[in-house]
């Protein structure tokens, strides 16, 4: 496995890039704005293919880099399903599995220190974003945060996994870069307490300014989605009522972009196929599956995913290989979905 912890010194921002091989694919936690340049970098340095870029929150510490390396490589940002961020392509939940080439992560909703926290786990290590860091614990007093609901998300869930658990937090001030389970168990001072009040009042009297960065980096970080106003005027941008209204027209190939998990746990639209936003180079080039389809019947093709943004950026691609035609639903399978539009 390929793995780097890489740092930020102005925020003192831990991000991770995780690959299964050379040439694979590649997934990064928590890149920052500034260091955009060097994970580029050291993607090409590596011959990684950056397929998903993932926040474990809304960061007030630093802009995130999810909006530019998306712009750079066309990957997928993620974020979990609680986030106020306005798009994203994909959205996870507790329970569910980040999946690349090789790599699996699981997904634990872990509020407290904003209520959109996530921590990712692998068999032997977890990404605890500002939940649980080294010796400390993330700051409850702004974004929605919860003391209680960190205490809940540290005691019955962090630390319900083995001790011999790697904890990689998404900050450190002093320099550590890694811990485990057992470890912050043991000597965390902000762990040592006996209940869930004892737990709250120390939290609440902490007096910490807020991050310098804060007025900045939260609106920033909350405006990331492309802009799909740009679809509209090219007139390639589809609504839901339109959309409708095309379903089973033989002159038009509905194409889902998401992922299985996203099917199976949000349905389809009747008479959709199935080609996954990662196989979309592949599929719309001469000979590919969408190309040889649009071509053989001078079908129309309309990409849709689960928020628009993954199908925005297919639109681009696809006209960019020559299919002149196509198109997206601006929304995505939530806007299906919020307008009563059939689903299977």
């Amino acid at each position: 496995m390929i793995f780097r912890q890489l740092f930020d010194p102005v925020s003192s921002t831990y991000t991770y890039l995780l690959a299964s091989r050379r040439g694979g694919e590649a997934l990064i936690l928590d890149p920052v704005l500034e260091r955009v340049d060097r994970y580029l970098k050291l993607i090409e340095e590596l011959d990684l293919r950056l397929v998903k870029a993932v926040d474990t929150h809304l960061h007030a510490d630093h802009i995130t880099g999810l909006g530019a390396l998306r712009d750079h490589t066309k990957c997928i940002t993620v974020m979990g399903e609680q986030s106020g961020v306005d798009v994203v392509s994909m959205r996870v939940g507790d329970g569910d599995h980040l999946t690349i080439e090789g790599l699996s992560l699981g997904v634990i909703y872990t509020p407290g220190h904003t209520d959109d926290s996530y921590c990712f786990t692998m068999a032997d290590r977890v990404f605890t974003g500002d939940t649980l860091l080294i010796r400390g614990t993330g700051r409850t007093d702004f974004q929605n945060g919860s003391a209680r609901a960190q205490y809940e998300s540290i005691f019955n869930r962090l630390l319900k996994l083995p001790e011999e658990t790697l904890v990689y937090p998404a900050h450190d001030y002093k320099g550590d870069t890694v811990s485990t389970i057992g470890e912050e168990r043991a000597h965390n001072p902000r762990l040592q307490v006996r209940s869930v009040e004892e737990y709250e009042d120390l939290m609440a009297n902490l007096k910490l300014a807020n991050p310098k960065m804060m007025d900045v980096a939260v609106p920033a970080n909350m405006r990331q989605g492309l802009h799909q106003e740009e679809g509209e005027k090219e007139g390639w941008a589809l609504s839901v009522a339109q959309a409708r209204g095309m379903l089973g027209r033989p002159e038009v190939l509905l194409v889902d972009l998401r992922e299985k998990s996203e099917r199976d746990r949000h349905g389809c639209i009747p008479g959709a196929i199935h080609a996954p936003y990662p196989e979309l180079a592949a599929n719309i080039r001469p000979g590919g599956l969408l190309n040889s389809l649009a071509a053989a019947a001078d079908r129309r093709l309309v990409f849709f995913c689960a928020f628009g943004e993954r199908s925005a950026m297919a639109v681009q691609a696809a006209l960019d290989a020559g299919l002149a035609d196509a198109a997206h639903i601006a929304g995505g399978m939530d806007a299906w979905k919020k307008a009563g539009a059939p689903v299977t």
